[in-house]
């Protein structure tokens, strides 16, 4: 794919990671997977590297990078194969909301870990019941007391979050009450994974993923009053802080996957040979790969836009294309994997070509972190100015 929009260093990045994921590659994660593992070895090295933190500050051992640098990391590691799932969660949500909205304290206790990737911190922010939407969240955190330092206690349920077995702490999306108006706002407090009435139970899924999926019960969970990150007024700013980047390294997810299948797909067209021809010289296999490759990287282009305005601090520009970059990658992907697999015929539904497995993968990208309908009517309501049907 061609990088002449990126800087020389961006460039060199993108090699020495791909050089990275290519030691490792689609047989290594298969392993993990086969052997309910996590691919611990190479999120090790990929952090010695440096590669976890590139976007956290330099100050908290982090690269002083940022989305955009993070961004790449994921993209080449997922088209060598071995994508890092836990990267769009950890250094992208929690590291970003933290080191910019944290305490001196939680920075120094967290960024650190997270930039080295000693520590994991996941993320909960979907329910049983509201799904990502934020103004429907139940889980509810309440002051033991008065006072700035009193302990805040946090009930609720959360589904469908990722690594909660390997984090050392969870970064839990909770609602408190506005004092002035009596209307709950969403805040964001580090819940650690031993503190009592911390219940966590996983979730029985068809995907084939290292990272296991789990529920949480949280029951009158008390924490300290610092461990709500941020201003308690802040609200949906510091959460759509940790969002958008979540959705620009899922951008990235689906754009790395997508690669690998049609990396597979090319070099079979390109050396099966049933007639005088190998298959990749038809048109009915060559144009269909040819789309799917333009649309590959007609998404990595909205998300570098993305991660672009993210990075210089334009957060509602950069929450218009991070959407656009999701929805055109979850697309993108889905597609590049779904021909892949058809370009191979029979081959591409055995184990020996590992494409299968991506079929069921390759959906994720378009159902989360928020689905591609939620994404158009984000763009229908905040870019074209269309009205709400709800």
């Amino acid at each position: 794919m061609s990088t002449v929009l990126e800087t020389e260093e961006h460039q060199a990045l993108r090699a020495a990671v791909a050089a990275l994921g290519k030691r490792y590659g689609r047989d290594y994660m298969t392993s993990v997977v086969r052997d309910g593992a996590h691919p611990r070895e190479l999120w090790t090295e990929a952090a010695k590297l440096g590669y976890l933190g590139v976007n956290l500050p330099e100050e908290y051992g982090g690269g002083g990078g940022g989305l955009a640098e993070l961004s790449i990391v994921l993209e080449e590691l997922g088209a060598a194969g071995s994508p890092l799932l836990m990267m769009v969660v950890s250094p992208a949500i929690c590291g970003t909301v933290i080191a910019r909205f944290g305490t001196e304290a939680q920075k120094r206790q967290w960024l650190p870990g997270l930039a080295d990737g000693s520590l994991t911190m996941a993320f909960g922010i979907t329910e049983p019941d509201a799904g990502s939407n934020s103004h429907r969240i139940t889980t509810t955190a309440r002051r033991d007391g008065s006072g700035a330092d009193a302990d805040w206690l946090l009930t609720g349920r959360k589904v469908f979050v990722s690594g909660v077995d390997i984090a050392d702490a969870t970064l839990i999306v909770g609602r408190t009450e506005d004092a002035r108006s009596g209307r709950l706002k969403p805040c964001l407090f580090i819940v650690p994974r031993d503190v009592p009435g911390f219940g966590r139970s996983q979730i029985d899924m068809e995907l084939q993923a290292p990272e296991k999926q789990f529920e949480l019960v949280l029951d009158d969970v008390r924490l300290p009053a610092d461990a709500l990150v941020g201003d308690e007024d802040a609200g949906l700013l510091q959460l759509f802080a940790g969002l958008n980047p979540e959705r620009v390294m899922t951008a990235a997810f689906g754009i790395g996957m997508g690669r690998y299948a049609l990396a597979r797909a090319v070099d079979y067209a390109r050396t099966r040979q049933v007639w005088k021809e190998p298959i990749g010289s038809h048109q009915a296999i060559a144009h269909p790969l040819a789309q799917a490759h333009i649309e590959l990287e007609l998404a990595r282009l909205m998300m570098q836009k993305a991660a672009r305005l993210y990075d210089d601090g334009d957060d509602i520009g950069a929450g218009e294309a991070a959407n656009m970059a999701k929805y055109a990658a979850g697309e993108a992907c889905v597609k590049a994997v779904d021909q892949a697999v058809h370009t191979l015929g029979g081959n591409g539904l055995t184990r020996e070509y590992g494409l299968a497995s991506l079929i069921t993968a390759a959906r994720v990208a378009r159902i989360a972190p928020v689905s591609r309908e939620m994404i158009l009517n984000y763009v229908s309501h905040q870019s074209l100015g269309l009205p709400k049907s709800y």
